[in-house]
């Protein structure tokens, strides 16, 4: 229960942004108390052992790290730390009628040699090492915007200084950039798929939503490598909210927000427990959660719904499944992304039938192997009988298509995109997969209508709401957290430059509540 009946700060949530923000702000001397509403934290970004009586703790939903600053690791002196990964992609395709495919990484002469085989000739490889300089230019100078107040659009377009890259990636839909720089339908996929995780759109979407999505998965680190959390995605959780008690931030979990009344200098936030009702005084109120339920507590109009659009499987082997591509060994095909019908034309095609209200006939997806990587995350037991861990993220399945029956299509949805992945394959998967105590078979699946039931995500999107551009649009604010509510900050997802395991959000929000002058004791 909370210690007392004020604090400086409520933070509503304890994923791994409301934590960042409490620990930032305890370690500034403010009272915190963090309010949880399930047991634990960590929200998306937990470690579990899903499968009964195995020890495997996997990374159930959010799974990479890219976008969190080292800034933040440094500031909050987090025990934390990540591995990259040596091969960054294998692509399966039948060409000619032999299987074979596209690996990215291990060395730039093995990559030139792969792009050649499959192509027949250098033209492919030199335009993506053109395609990712340009990104990686874009990267260098937007990453480190995102932990300052944000800059406008002038500002970010004059510190980018590359007209073809603005261009490509800020006013134009990114399909015309594929399409400009690339000329094999494989090789245009790999690149599209950065535009389309957890987004449903069309490379020529006039929105542009597939440029935001394209663009914070290009811009990690000021490389946009995408790493491997040592110990799960649970272990940088656990590291914050350690960071968050040891600077005397309270937190409680078990404890759902029901309310929040405020006038712009104080507020006060009814909470239930198993116990009962409370309420607690609060100076600032952080909410780590999405807009629609920010607006749900404070009595304002929700914005328009959100809807995700993927599919997330776990899965546990007793050994990784031969390749039909016998010139590439598993190991280092599953260590990196794995795609699966992801061309361009295949994109596009699933893409279509799925806003007619179809299910892809070829849902497209990608995988890869943490334990490759992280071998820690498997006890003793599995990890001695050689056993794997394998991630699957399905694109192109928005929540509209399981509204009239989640279990069902779940179920056949999980059975086509597997019977993707086993056409590249020289054994079935279901002939490698573990099973735990009760003798089933080691694979989950979850659909955005189950991250919506299951974490509070508004219609299962994975970032809560459409991307925004990293920079400032009427009503962000100077931080791109502020509601309209002076003393209630978005610190979730949902607020400019949001999404992803960051922690930009909680730290921005932090930074906006010790922007004002310290309480008086």
């Amino acid at each position: 229960m909370p210690a007392h009946e004020g604090y400086d700060a409520v933070i509503v949530g304890g994923g791994h942004n409301g934590l960042v923000a409490a620990a930032y702000l305890a370690r500034a001397g403010r009272s915190v108390l963090v309010l949880e509403r399930l047991a634990n934290t960590g929200g998306a970004a937990v470690s579990t052992r899903p499968f009964a009586g195995v020890d495997a703790r996997l990374s159930r939903y959010s799974y990479l790290v890219s976008l969190l600053p080292r800034k933040i690791v440094r500031d909050l002196g987090l025990a934390f730390r990540v591995r990259g990964r040596t091969v960054s992609s294998y692509t399966p395709v039948e060409r000619n009628g032999r299987a074979t495919g596209l690996l990215v990484g291990g060395g730039e002469r093995r990559t030139r040699e792969a792009f050649a085989r499959l192509t027949g000739s250098d033209r492919e490889y030199e335009a993506w090492q053109r395609f990712y300089a340009l990104t990686g230019r874009v990267a260098r100078s937007v990453f480190p915007t995102l932990t300052e107040p944000l800059p406008t659009r002038e500002e970010l377009r004059a510190r980018i200084d590359d007209p073809e890259a603005w261009r490509m990636l800020f006013e134009e839909p990114v399909g015309a950039a594929v399409e400009e720089y690339f000329a094999d339908d494989l090789v245009r996929g790999v690149v599209l798929t950065d535009a389309l995780i957890g987004t449903f759109a069309d490379a020529h979407d006039p929105s542009l939503r597939q440029n935001r999505c394209f663009l914070y998965h290009v811009i990690g680190g000021g490389t946009g490598a995408w790493d491997v959390p040592v110990g799960g995605m649970g272990a940088l959780t656990d590291a914050i909210a350690d960071a968050a008690r040891r600077a005397s931030a309270v937190i409680a979990t078990g404890h759902e927000v029901l309310r929040i009344d405020t006038d712009g200098t104080s507020a006060e936030v009814a909470y239930r427990t198993a116990d009962g009702e409370g309420t607690v005084a609060a100076r600032h109120v952080l909410v780590n959660a999405s807009p629609q339920e920010l607006a749900r507590l404070t009595g304002d109009t929700p914005p328009a719904p959100a809807e995700g659009a993927q599919l997330k499987v776990n899965m546990l082997l007793k050994r990784l499944p031969r390749l039909r591509d016998t010139s590439v060994d598993p190991r280092e095909a599953f260590s990196g992304t794995f795609h699966i019908s992801e061309g361009y034309e295949q994109l596009a095609r699933a893409h279509a039938q799925a806003a007619a209200g179809d299910l892809p006939t070829a849902p497209p997806s990608e995988i890869y192997c943490h334990s490759l990587t992280d071998p820690g995350i498997l006890g003793p037991e599995p990890a001695a009988r050689g056993y794997q861990t394998l991630t699957l993220f399905g694109l192109h399945t928005p929540a509209r298509l399981f509204e009239h029956d989640n279990d069902g299509v779940r179920a056949e949805l999980l059975k086509s995109t597997l019977a993707q992945l086993d056409e590249h394959l020289a054994e079935p998967l279901a002939d490698c997969l573990a099973t735990d105590a009760d003798g089933r078979p080691c694979i989950e699946a979850k659909t955005p209508l189950d991250l919506e039931r299951d974490l509070r995500l508004p219609g299962g999107n994975i970032f809560h709401r459409d991307l925004a551009f990293p920079y400032a649009q009427e009503g962000t604010g100077r931080w791109g957290v502020e509601t309209r509510h002076a003393n209630v900050m978005l610190c979730g997802a949902g607020a400019v430059r949001g999404g992803g395991v960051s922690g930009v959000p909680g730290h921005n929000a932090a930074k906006a509540v010790l922007e004002e002058a310290p309480p008086q004791r």
